[in-house]
C-alpha cells in the first residue's frame, strides 16, 4: 500500500489529492481557499497588480493537507511515501538569506512587493520591453529559448520592476524564489536559496536558464539591463532538477503538522500546467490545453527530432520540462475563463447594486449557464460579430500584454447572448493561432486534449473550439488532472516507479468526453476567424 499526495496551487485555492500510487485511483481530495486573496487584498486590478500572502499557501498547506487525510481510510496516513507539489507561475518572491519570504517578517506583513507576485501581475511591461530590447541586441539572445519574447509575467521583469519601486525590499531581498520551489523547500525543512533544488520548468519557461548559458542570463547582461541586479546571479543558482527527482524527505516539524510519516519523499516542484499534462497522460505532439481563468498549452517531443527547431513566440521550450528526456514547450493564452467571468460581472452590476449580497450571487451564478445555453441555439454566420480575446493581454503567440480586447459588429439589435457567443469564440480563435504558430515552426499537433475547469463545466466552449480548430477535443475525466500530475511525479521522485514514463502509465487519468468537430459549422468559422485576424491587426496597429 503506497499513497501519494498531490498539491495543486491555483489561483484562487490550494487542493489536496490522495493518491493510490498503483493505479492513480482518487482516495480523497479537499480545497482551501486562500483567505485574504478572496478578500482581494493586496491587489490593485486596474492596474494589473496581483499579490499573494505567503501565509495563504501555508494556511493552505495545512488545511487541504490534514482535511484530505480526515477523509480517507485511516491507514492512508502512515502509508503515505512522497509529495509534490505544483503552483502557478511565475510567481516569484524576495526572501532573505534564510529563504523567508519578506512578507513573514514583521516590517514586511503588509507589503505587498513582500509577497509573492502572482503569474497575471502586469506591472512590470516596461521591465519586460526593456528586458527584449537588450536580449535582441546582445552577443546572446537570452530569449532565444523562450520565443524570443520576454514577458512581464515572467520572473525577470518582477524582480527588476520589484527592486526598482520598493527600497526597503531592494535592502531586504537576498535571493528570490518560485512558488514551487519554496513550498518544495518548506515541506523539506531547507529552504536556504543557495542550496535549495530550483525546478527546471520554473528556471527555463521563466528565467531564460539554459544549458547553453551556462545556467541563467551572464551577469554582464543582467548589470547592464541594470545595476540593481549586480550581484544577484550568484545568490540565485546554476543547478535545475526536473520533476521526477526529490527534494529530499519531509521535515520533522512538517510531518507532525500533516500527520505523515517522516520518511514521506518531497519532489522537485513544478508548474500547474506541466504537471496537469502529466496527469492527462501527454505524450508526443499531443496539445494539452489547461484551461481555467486563463490557459497553459502543453506539447512534448522527443529532442532529437524537434531540439535543433527555435520556436517563435511560445512561452519556452525546455529540456526536461514535462517529462525527462521529452523537449517541453508551453504557450497560452493570458485569459480565457476571465474573459467569460469579465461579462459576468458586467451583466451582474445592477444586480449587485440593487439586490442584498445573497440574493445577487443566487442569480449572478446562473448567467453564464443561461448565456451558454442561448448562445448555442444562435446561427453561425460571416457577418457576426467579432471579439479579440486580449482582456488581459496576450501571452502567445508572440507576447504583449499591453494590448487590450475589442469588439466589432455591433448594431441595435445585439443581445447578450449574442456578445457572450462572440466572445467565446475570441477564445477559440486565440487558441487557432496557437495550434498554428507551432504547425509553421515545424511542430505538428496530432491531438488536442482538454484538462482544466472550463474544460469539464461548458460544452458550449468545448463545442466552439472544436469548430474552430476542426479537430477532435478529448475532454480528461480526473477533474483534477494537476494534483494529479503532481501525484505522479512524488510517486516516481518516491521510487515507487523508476520513471515518469511507467508513473504516467499506471496512473495518468483517461477521458470521458470527445468533441468533434460540426462541418457545417467549420467552413464559416474560417471566415469569422479571418475576420478577428484582421480586427487583430488593426488593434495591434492602432492601439
Amino acid at each position: 500500500m503506497n499513497y501519494v499526495i498531490g498539491l495543486d496551487y491555483g489561483t484562487d485555492s490550494v487542493r489536496a489529492l490522495i493518491a493510490d500510487a498503483a493505479d492513480g485511483r482518487e482516495v480523497s481530495s479537499a480545497v482551501f481557499y486562500y483567505p485574504r486573496w478572496k478578500a482581494g487584498k493586496y491587489c490593485n486590478p486596474g492596474a494589473s497588480m496581483f499579490r499573494q500572502h505567503p501565509l495563504d499557501y501555508l494556511e493552505g498547506l495545512e488545511a487541504s493537507v490534514k482535511m484530505a487525510l480526515s477523509q480517507a481510510p485511516k491507514e492512508v496516513a502512515d502509508n503515505v511515501v512522497g509529495i509534490s507539489v505544483d503552483t502557478t507561475g511565475s510567481t516569484p518572491v524576495a526572501v532573505d538569506k534564510n529563504g523567508t519570504p519578506l512578507a513573514l517578517l514583521p516590517e514586511f506583513a503588509e507589503n505587498p512587493h513582500g509577497m509573492f507576485v502572482l503569474w497575471k501581475d502586469h506591472t512590470a511591461n516596461a521591465e519586460a520591453e526593456e528586458i527584449n530590447t537588450l536580449a535582441h541586441r546582445w552577443e546572446i539572445d537570452f530569449t532565444k529559448y523562450v520565443g524570443g519574447i520576454y514577458s512581464s509575467e515572467w520572473f525577470w521583469a518582477k524582480i527588476l520592476r520589484t527592486l526598482r519601486v520598493d527600497e526597503a525590499v531592494r535592502n531586504a531581498a537576498f535571493s528570490w524564489v518560485e512558488h514551487c520551489d519554496w513550498l518544495s523547500a518548506v515541506l523539506h525543512g531547507d529552504t536556504n536559496p543557495l542550496t535549495l533544488k530550483r525546478s527546471r520548468c520554473a528556471a527555463g519557461h521563466k528565467a531564460m536558464w539554459h544549458e547553453e548559458f551556462g545556467g541563467l542570463p551572464s551577469e554582464a547582461f543582467l548589470t547592464q539591463l541594470d545595476p540593481l541586479l549586480a550581484g544577484l546571479r550568484d545568490r540565485l543558482y546554476r543547478q535545475t532538477y526536473s520533476s521526477d527527482m526529490p527534494m529530499g524527505t519531509i521535515s520533522k516539524e512538517w510531518a507532525q503538522r500533516l500527520g505523515l510519516p517522516e520518511n514521506v519523499v518531497v519532489g522537485v516542484g513544478a508548474f500547474d500546467a506541466h504537471m496537469g499534462a502529466v496527469g492527462a497522460g501527454i505524450e508526443p505532439y499531443s496539445l494539452v490545453r489547461v484551461m481555467g481563468t486563463s490557459t497553459c498549452d502543453m506539447l512534448i517531443a522527443p529532442n532529437e527530432e524537434v531540439g535543433n527547431l527555435l520556436i517563435r513566440g511560445i512561452c519556452g521550450q525546455v529540456d526536461g520540462s514535462i517529462l525527462p528526456g521529452m523537449l517541453g514547450m508551453e504557450a497560452g493564452q493570458s485569459a480565457f475563463g476571465d474573459v467569460y467571468a469579465w461579462f459576468q460581472n458586467l451583466l451582474a452590476w445592477p444586480l449587485r447594486e440593487f439586490l442584498s449580497e445573497e440574493e445577487a450571487e443566487k442569480m449572478v451564478h446562473k448567467i453564464i449557464p443561461a448565456l451558454s445555453e442561448k448562445a448555442a441555439l444562435l446561427p453561425v454566420t460571416e457577418h457576426d460579430a467579432v471579439a479579440l480575446d486580449w482582456f488581459n493581454g496576450r501571452r502567445t503567440p508572440d507576447a504583449n500584454h499591453t494590448l487590450k480586447a475589442a469588439i466589432a459588429g455591433l448594431n441595435l439589435g445585439t443581445d447578450a447572448p449574442q456578445i457572450f457567443k462572440a466572445l467565446v469564440e475570441s477564445t477559440a480563435f486565440g487558441a487557432r493561432r496557437i495550434v498554428e504558430r507551432f504547425q509553421s515552426e515545424g511542430v505538428p499537433i496530432r491531438q488536442v486534449i482538454g484538462i482544466g475547469g472550463v474544460s469539464k463545466k461548458s460544452p458550449f466552449v468545448m463545442q466552439n473550439l472544436a469548430n474552430v480548430l476542426n479537430m477532435p477535443i478529448k475532454i480528461v475525466e480526473s477533474e483534477q488532472a494537476c494534483a494529479l500530475g503532481a501525484a505522479i511525479c512524488a510517486a516516481t521522485a518516491a521510487g515507487v516507479y523508476q520513471t515518469m514514463a511507467a508513473a504516467q502509465t499506471a496512473m495518468a487519468s483517461g477521458y470521458d468526453a470527445t468533441f468533434h468537430p460540426q462541418q457545417d459549422r467549420v467552413a464559416v468559422y474560417e471566415k469569422l476567424y479571418q475576420k478577428y485576424l484582421a480586427l487583430g491587426g488593426f488593434v495591434e496597429n492602432q492601439y
